[in-house]
Order: C-alpha cells, then sequence, then structure tokens
C-alpha cells in the first residue's frame, strides 16, 4: 500500500453517536466555546453575550438547535423567526465531527421547527470568503441570491464583531 493511501485511511472518520435537540441556555457555554475553535467565525461583543443570547432563546423556544455526542456540544445554529421568515445565525459543527450529516440534520430541524411556525422562508448570511460554508449551503440545495444587495445601519457602535483566529495545533 503506497504511503498516501495509508494516509486516506488514517483521515477517514468513523461515524459518530450524536444526536440533535433544541438549544437551551444552559449549552451557551459549550457553545461558545465551539465558536471560538471556528476559524474566521464573527463574535459580536454585545448579540454573543449569553445574556443576549438567552433573550434569543426566549423569542425563539423552539427553533435554535445543538448536536451532542454524548455530553459534548459539537454544533450549533441559532434559529428565529420576525413571523414572516426565518434566519439562521452562527451555524457551526466542529472541525473534526464535519463531513457526517450533522450541519444537514440541524438545517433540517431549523427548517421543520420554522413549518411548524408557518414560515415559509429562509434567509442566511454567508460570508464571500467562507468557502467551507458556502460550499455546505450550494452542496444541500440552498440558492444565493444575485438579484438583491444586503445593508444593515448599525445602531450600537459598541457590538463589534471580532473574527476568532483558532489555530488547531
Amino acid at each position: 500500500m503506497e504511503k498516501k493511501d495509508r494516509k486516506y485511511m488514517t483521515e477517514q472518520k468513523q461515524p459518530v453517536q450524536y444526536r440533535i435537540r433544541a438549544m437551551i441556555i444552559e449549552d451557551y457555554e459549550q457553545v461558545k466555546r465551539l465558536w471560538m475553535t471556528i476559524h474566521g467565525f464573527g463574535i459580536r461583543s454585545i448579540d454573543d453575550t449569553r445574556e443576549e443570547i438567552e433573550r434569543f432563546l426566549k423569542r425563539n423556544p423552539t427553533t435554535s438547535v445543538v448536536a451532542v455526542c454524548g455530553e459534548k456540544v459539537v454544533g450549533a445554529i441559532l434559529c428565529g423567526s420576525d413571523g414572516r421568515q426565518g434566519c439562521l445565525y452562527h451555524v457551526c459543527v466542529a472541525k473534526k465531527y464535519r463531513r457526517q450529516g450533522i450541519g444537514r440534520q440541524m438545517v433540517g430541524y431549523c427548517m421543520n421547527a420554522l413549518r411548524r411556525e408557518r414560515i415559509n422562508r429562509v434567509t442566511l448570511i454567508a460570508f464571500t470568503k467562507n468557502d467551507v460554508g458556502n460550499a455546505f449551503w450550494r452542496q444541500i440545495g440552498w440558492t444565493c441570491r444575485q438579484d438583491c444587495n444586503y445593508y444593515q445601519f448599525v445602531l450600537n457602535e459598541e457590538n463589534i464583531t471580532k473574527f476568532v483566529e483558532y489555530q488547531e495545533e
């Protein structure tokens, strides 16, 4: 067996046992730790505090989700709606748990929860430099809209986004 074949075989992932469930505020510390391991992930100084995530979860008690392996959170999505359309935020799966269907199942969970609330459309923002994320969304059938622009107006200048520069050892 050639060296490159051995390397490929050792890099194949064994299927993991995990469960998908609604996110609760008690998950916050593990979810935030997960966010901090995702290179390029944008964390907002106010919106992503425990207090603000708790407020978000109270507004959207059934739509946000975590993937749990044993007792460890390995994936998460913040999902909510304004009553007209849903939106996914902070979609992530820990690097070593990717490519096992966890992201797809979490997205399905969120979409089903939104359907139960009679929401007919879901949006998300994926940064243009997020090649992994953009490939994922295309692979599972999402459409990148070319016919509109995304605008924002910042109401609180103290709500700063910092990007994670995590490097695995």
